[in-house]
């Protein structure tokens, strides 16, 4: 089943009698009515971030866990729960005002998308979606309902990294010329695919879990609930975990658009796991902050980054185990992640930074009060009070450049060409990777 058939059939599930729901973001005085759908994990902490904002009521959870939908539903004894998310637009679409998606990667498109064709504000965890066709489809549905979204990157809205995008801009270290990205974390699997299965536990249900995905054999501890990161029927690697936090401040400071070429360096593909390291590179065209064409490395995986010389810290200092660096004219900002303040390196020592003139006040160093920040600016900006600063219009693109990354390493060490026009790669055997076929469940 293709997207297309599949979205269309989804939306029939729901009554034709719902109409977008946007005028009510203009109520300065109403509770904003959520549905939850993924509710452990990180889902709880997605759960748990929104109950914290005095405007909101939770009116419904969804997970295909009955262990996490019970124990959500132990804290908010007054929400209709369900396993199904079709079920739960279809039977209550017309009492609730946003949804909030923390499921897998593989279902954030289809629950999204469903949710936007009835006209709903979405909150969706990142990466954005699974497949760079749904991202511009999520963004080109947003643009037309005119819909409040948000992508669950919640640095940021973090002290540092608005610091870090103001620095940038306000051209402390000159036009930049490349950018330096890192994590250690390996959601990758270079074993091979399992030869034998389990039973299914009785808490869960398989098939909705597997949703749109080709459908897998269970086995226990591959996929649920933590490894499908690193898979690649359900995540996107360290690329879409790690990677979308670590780019996500020089991508918004550099004000990017989709790259050019993309190359990773990796093993060769095995059709089941991500590669465990990875060392990706994109060449960006120019923007107002950059010179006339910007150099951006990836590298993830146990040991990395690789030694070079634009991430030497001055007094020998040791890298953070995660952080992004950027090269400019004047000298380099060092961006440790996180909750650290970026540091301004020239002639290879630090130099102070006044950051009393940007006016943000003295850093947070305080996780709990940060970590709401990106939440409540999503139900505020429902109610009409603020305005979201990962709408899908934004999170679209960066999804775009680190799934442009996740598919490169498809084909090790091969340059791929980006038409962002077309939306296609001038290599044509990359291209069938960009769309994805929905398993009819």
């Amino acid at each position: 089943m293709n997207k297309r058939t599949f979205l269309k059939s989804a939306a029939t599930l729901a009554s034709t009698a719902f109409i977008p729901s946007f005028g009510w973001a203009l109520s300065k005085n109403k509770k904003l009515r959520t549905a939850h759908i993924g509710v452990g994990g990180m889902g709880g902490e997605d759960l748990k971030a929104f109950a914290s904002h005095k405007s909101v009521d939770i009116v419904a959870l969804c997970d295909v866990d009955s262990n996490a939908l019970n124990a959500a539903k132990v804290i908010h004894p007054k929400a209709r729960t369900f396993s199904d998310y079709r079920l739960l637009l279809n039977e209550i679409g017309d009492q609730i005002d946003a949804v909030v998606v923390s499921t897998p990667d593989h279902t954030h498109a289809p629950a999204s998308l469903m949710a936007m064709d009835l006209g709903k504000a979405v909150y969706c965890q990142k990466p954005l979606t699974h497949h760079i066709s749904e991202a511009r489809k999520m963004a080109k549905l947003a643009k037309k309902n005119k819909l409040i979204t948000q992508m669950g990157i919640q640095v940021h809205s973090f002290y540092d990294y608005k610091l870090a995008t103001l620095l940038i801009q306000s051209g402390i270290i000159g036009k930049v010329n490349c950018v330096r990205a890192w994590s250690p974390k390996n959601w990758g699997y270079d074993g091979l695919s399992p030869k034998s299965f389990d039973p299914i536990p009785s808490n869960l249900d398989w098939n909705l879990w597997l949703g749109t995905a080709k459908n897998h054999k269970y086995k226990e501890g591959v996929y649920h609930p933590g490894n499908w990161r690193k898979l690649i029927d359900f995540g996107c690697g360290t690329l879409g975990d790690m990677g979308v936090h670590i780019f996500d401040t020089p991508y918004n400071a550099l004000a990017l658009d989709v790259p050019k070429t993309i190359k990773n360096e990796c093993r060769l593909p095995n059709g089941f796991g991500f590669p465990e390291k990875n060392k990706v590179t994109y060449i960006f065209s120019s923007t107002e902050y950059t010179t006339s064409e910007l150099k951006w490395v990836w590298y993830d995986g146990v040991g990395a980054p690789a030694v070079h010389d634009d991430l030497i810290l001055p007094n020998n200092d040791n890298l953070h185990d995660q952080g992004a660096m950027f090269m400019g004219e004047k000298g380099r900002l060092y961006l440790p992640h996180f909750q650290k303040l970026p540091q301004l390196i020239m002639d290879g020592e630090y130099h102070q930074i006044d950051i009393e003139k940007f006016g943000l006040g003295i850093p947070v160093r305080n996780y709990e009060l940060e970590s709401k920040k990106h939440y409540h600016e999503f139900v505020d900006s429902c109610l009409g009070n603020a305005r979201c600063s990962a709408p899908f219009s934004y999170a679209s693109k960066l999804t775009e450049t680190i799934l442009l990354g996740v598919i490169a390493g498809r084909f090790p060490g091969k340059t791929l060409h980006w038409d962002n026009i077309s939306s296609k790669f001038l290599e044509e055997e990359a291209n069938k990777f960009i769309n994805g076929t929905y398993r009819n469940f």
